[in-house]
């Protein structure tokens, strides 16, 4: 979810997978060829100083060369979306050269209770032009109302086959009104099987990345030993609370069981009282229920702020030392900090070999709601990689575009999450985004809230989760 709120990979050499990053809820291993072009085949970023949508947009007369022409000067499209604090600062930056050249003004509003909010503006006739759905299922109950806008009207199929690998196309169609319709279209994406640590202490204190779940386990209480909790988690996040614990359910998932079990949770098939998923929670609960392991404690989780979580990591000496989140996290570390010296992140590792090595990514996808032109030029610059450069250069975001230039991503870390999702051996979509808003973005939050805080055992959390398929 957003942050999973919404949450990003790779880049550079390595991002060229990323880039391609063909993981549909159906793919598997990530060398098993797609049903496009090989992301080492996608086109080069335009270079010089043109805009990539500029050159992108210049060989026909589009909404958003229009645009970019002045044609749609004084106008006005609004937006709304999760992005808040750093995060809106970022995405409001990567926007801002586009609102000078058009003159259109992309007026964002961000909001925690985005998810809460959505539906009632929806229904009530209020949608704003453009919103950004961090959770696919959430966007799919809607598109189903007829109120969305097919995309297929509005964008040029075959640009789009140019510079998105299939797989991204694959998921943004979705039900309809009345069949198949483009329900929006990605622009952000991250990884969310990367466990963030201190890097320059935790070399000092002579700790070893582990390689496998047992390993780490080791660790962490060999950490808890030396006096500190490993683990700093939160997953406060205003009504949207919960979705943290569900990454880490379905982490856990993608390492216990096959990924055909894994698609069937998500559909609804496997339901979550099964063995399957008590399990996954169980082996997180190792971990969660741990006071020793946990900084603040277990019942400080649900109080702490996901994006707070890890600032004990960054105190002298560290008061935590790791943090399961998406590489969006970054945007949330102190500033004076620097990547692949201060920090740095290890792979959540494997917990039985023959589930081999999954990755669980996520992204945004941005539907509109009101037809204008100036809208359908503001959507159409969204399908570019300059809509999202500024933001990839400071880091914490992977662009799903194929023009996205490999130059903008920054750092080694950045690379080594490419190469993560080129060598995985299983990739999926985040669990929660991709199933229906009611259990996604509801009962599943709400249910492992419950469990963590003590208003519910293992078993009502889960049989609480489980109705949400119901309604």
């Amino acid at each position: 979810m957003y942050e999973k709120m919404k949450k990003k990979t790779g880049r550079k050499l390595s991002t060229l997978a990323v880039l391609g990053l063909s993981f549909t809820m159906l793919v598997t291993a990530c060398g098993s060829g797609g049903n496009n072009a090989s992301p080492s085949q996608a086109p080069a970023a335009t270079s010089g100083d043109q805009p990539a949508a500029t050159a992108s947009a210049a060989t026909a007369n589009t909404p958003l060369q229009k645009a970019l022409n002045g044609e749609y000067k004084g106008t006005k499209v609004t937006m709304f979306g999760p992005f808040v604090d750093a995060d809106q600062v970022k995405f409001e930056t990567s926007i801002k050269d586009f609102e000078e050249k058009t003159g259109i003004d992309i007026q964002y509003e961000g909001s925690k209770e985005f998810e809460a909010t959505i539906n009632v503006r929806v229904d009530g006739g209020n949608a704003p032009d453009i919103a950004d759905f961090p959770q696919p299922g959430l966007l799919a109950a809607i598109a189903k109302t007829g109120k969305v806008i097919d995309l297929n009207t509005v964008l040029d199929p075959e640009k789009l086959k140019s510079n998105y690998n299939k797989s991204w196309l694959d998921m943004a169609t979705m039900d309809g009104a009345s069949g198949k319709i483009m329900a929006g279209i990605w622009n952000r994406s991250n990884v969310k099987s990367l466990v963030w640590y201190p890097k320059k202490q935790f070399e000092e204190a002579g700790y070893q990345v582990p390689q496998t779940w047992d390993e780490m386990m080791a660790l962490t209480e060999q950490i808890a030993k030396d006096g500190d909790p490993a683990w700093a988690i939160g997953i406060e996040s205003g009504a949207a609370t919960g979705w943290a614990a569900t990454d880490w359910i379905e982490n856990i998932m993608l390492r216990t069981t096959t990924p055909e079990n894994y698609d069937k949770w998500v559909k609804g098939e496997l339901p979550f009282t099964s063995p399957e998923v008590k399990n996954a929670v169980e082996i997180m609960s190792k971990i969660w229920m741990n006071k020793d392991y946990v900084y603040g404690g277990t019942k400080s989780i649900v109080t702490t702020a996901f994006g707070d979580a890890p600032k004990p990591m960054f105190e002298n000496p560290p008061k935590a030392w790791f943090n399961l989140m998406g590489n969006f996290i970054t945007s949330f570390f102190p500033e004076n900090v620097k990547v692949d010296q201060d920090y740095d992140w290890f792979y959540l590792p494997p917990i039985d070999e023959q589930y081999g090595k999954p990755v669980l990514v996520a992204g945004d996808i941005y539907a509109m709601f009101n037809d204008r032109p100036e809208v359908r030029a503001v959507i159409e610059f969204f399908t570019t990689g300059e809509s999202i450069k500024s933001w990839v250069q400071s880091g914490g975001v992977v662009a799903p575009m194929n023009d996205a230039s490999l130059d903008w991503y920054q750092s080694e870390s950045d690379r080594r999450m490419a190469k993560l999702v080129q060598d995985a051996s299983t990739l999926r979509f985040d669990g929660s985004d991709l199933m229906p808003g009611k259990v996604g973005a509801g009962s599943f939050w709400k249910g492992m809230t419950d469990y963590v805080s003590g208003t519910a055992t293992l078993d009502q959390a889960l049989e609480q989760i489980q109705k949400g398929w119901k309604n």
